[in-house]
């Protein structure tokens, strides 16, 4: 098993249960493009590298499927899917939707200190990825970025949706940084959310959100371009017309 895989499996809580440790280290190796698209993934071969019973890996293997990141093919066996245009869409959209409402009550209600410090902590340590071009850290604070906001306005059930949607974005998300999207561009655009914030201006924290969600509009075409092996080639790039009208 690949080492990156097993480094993943040690960032994981010992107290969680093996299928939960086991469905993380999967989603996000599928999201890092450490499992490749039409990789067929072996329940025996996970079971036996990690040490735990076949049973964790199936139950895993059917959270994935759920997720839309793996095929389970009956008497084929299991395989990562190529990333979908139309679901990275979709997953967009829903969460434009949530992020959007965050970010308006965010604004209108206005963060506690300690959230809006907590902010600026976050925007500080993005910008020390820029440099040493640490693209893993910065996926890390960026999540914590979006987590913060909904957090801070107590919306949880909100940060649950977009931890549901988010995995077939950051498969994109992934590929796009640094070429197509420059991580010092994402950070200028957190901080001019959180600048609206404290202005407590809906509609600039609106626009701020929408612009920083709608990047990958701008992203995605040149991706499937770059990396036509990895998207689905029934779909086409009039996908991304449709859905940024």
């Amino acid at each position: 098993m690949n080492m990156t895989l097993q480094a993943l499996w040690a960032e994981t809580r010992e107290s969680d249960p093996v299928r939960e440790r086991l469905y993380k280290v999967l989603r996000q190796s599928i999201i890092q493009g450490l499992l490749a698209p039409g990789q067929a993934l072996s329940e025996k071969e996970i079971a036996d590298n990690f040490s735990v019973s076949r049973q964790p890996v199936r139950e895993a293997f059917i959270r994935l499927s759920e997720a839309g990141l793996v095929e389970v093919r009956p008497q084929r066996g299991t395989y990562v899917v190529k990333i979908s245009q139309r679901a990275v869409l979709e997953a967009r959209f829903v969460r434009e939707a949530v992020e959007v409402a965050v970010i308006r009550q965010a604004a209108c209600k206005g963060l506690q200190a300690e959230i809006i410090a907590e902010l600026h902590d976050l925007l500080d340590r993005q910008r020390r990825c820029i440099e040493p071009h640490d693209y893993d850290r910065f996926y890390r604070l960026d999540e914590a970025f979006h987590r913060t906001l909904s957090l801070g306005v107590q919306q949880h059930a909100a940060w649950k949706v977009i931890e549901d949607v988010r995995a077939q974005l950051d498969r994109v998300r992934y590929l796009s940084v640094p070429d197509s999207t420059p991580i010092a561009r994402l950070i200028d655009q957190h901080a001019d959310i959180v600048a609206a914030i404290e202005e407590k201006d809906m509609a600039l924290a609106e626009q701020a959100m929408r612009r920083h969600l709608r990047e990958i509009f701008i992203s995605l075409p040149d991706l499937v371009k770059r990396f036509p092996d990895l998207f689905d080639d029934q779909e086409t790039a009039s996908l991304i017309e449709e859905a940024s009208q």
